[in-house]
């Protein structure tokens, strides 16, 4: 894996040395036309000599002046300690030792993890905040000249924004509203780093960290809760079945054949099962005249056998 240090060396040019296809082939064409060209001249060894090192000198130079920037890459180059211009992507050309790529910029959508170790929210609860940062360079003149070290700048840029906006909002809602805390920090950072010519796609806040302690008692709050509602459910139902209740005594008191049926089809609903006994008492007995009601399905029986 690269580390950040091979990649800040990689973009402010260290990495790159004018040497690339292009360089070869324009030493080889200066060094062996100039070689060419004082062989045909039948110059004397010495002067031959000489010829050929000022001509492998002059090829030299003139290979460092081609440079390859990726599609990607920005080059920003300085002639004197002194802006130049923007370079690339592709083929182009710098005058060696006077002219000098500064840095290398990438246009690429980057990331970058930030962090915010026990901040307070705005009702002092400490929390550890990770979050990752999107963004990009739009202007690579202005990312090389206004800034020292704009991904360093980005970085910090962020972590204080993030810790700006734990300190003004409270813990319920950075627990549950993420997606408006995102938004907010991503306009937040946006503004400070557009200056340098940075873009800010978004900001995704991946986890929250609250303290043990505090995390058992909100668990502890939430169960209390659940069983709260439980209990609110349940009694309302209780009120609505003592509703119903209370409209069927009415109709059972304006029609006592109905109150009896009933109490026979609770009777069979308990003697459905074969190994059920069940205990009558005498007042329910008498109220419900069992005895009427046998002498009346013997007499139905009777009279079923006479037609027989």
């Amino acid at each position: 894996m690269v580390s950040e240090d091979e990649v800040r060396a990689f973009e402010r040019g260290s990495a790159k040395v004018g040497v690339n296809i292009v360089s070869a082939v324009v030493f080889a064409v200066v060094a062996g036309g100039v070689a060419l060209a004082a062989w045909q001249a039948n110059l004397a060894p010495p002067v031959l000599g000489g010829v050929a090192a000022i001509g492998t000198a002059a090829a030299a130079w003139l290979a460092l002046s081609p440079r390859v920037a990726n599609q990607w890459e920005k080059a920003i180059v300085l002639r004197l300690g002194r802006y130049q211009g923007l370079k690339g992507p592709g083929l182009f050309f710098v005058v060696p030792l006077l002219d000098r790529v500064m840095i290398w910029i990438d246009s690429r959508v980057r990331t970058t993890g930030f962090a915010a170790e026990k901040t307070l929210t705005s009702d002092t609860v400490p929390v550890n905040v990770d979050a990752v940062l999107f963004w990009s360079v739009i202007d690579a003149e202005k990312a090389a000249l206004r800034v020292e070290d704009y991904r360093e700048a980005v970085a910090w840029a962020a972590q204080t924004a993030l810790r700006d906006i734990i300190g003004r909002t409270d813990l319920a809602r950075m627990l549950v509203g993420r997606e408006s805390i995102d938004s907010e920090l991503q306009k937040l950072i946006d503004a400070r780093t557009h200056d340098w010519g940075i873009n800010v796609h978004s900001v995704e806040i991946r986890d929250v960290v609250i303290p043990p302690a505090l995390e058992d008692a909100m668990s502890r709050q939430a169960q209390a809760e659940r069983e709260k509602q439980a209990r609110i459910i349940l009694g309302d139902a209780e009120v609505m079945i003592s509703k119903k209740f209370s409209l069927a005594s009415e109709e059972y008191q304006k029609n006592p054949v109905a109150l009896q049926l009933r109490s026979l089809n609770i009777l069979y609903e308990g003697m459905k099962e074969k190994t059920t006994l069940m205990v009558i008492p005498s007042g329910m007995a008498d109220s419900a005249n069992f005895g009427g009601l046998a002498g009346l399905a013997a007499m139905g029986n009777g009279n079923e056998k006479k037609k027989e």
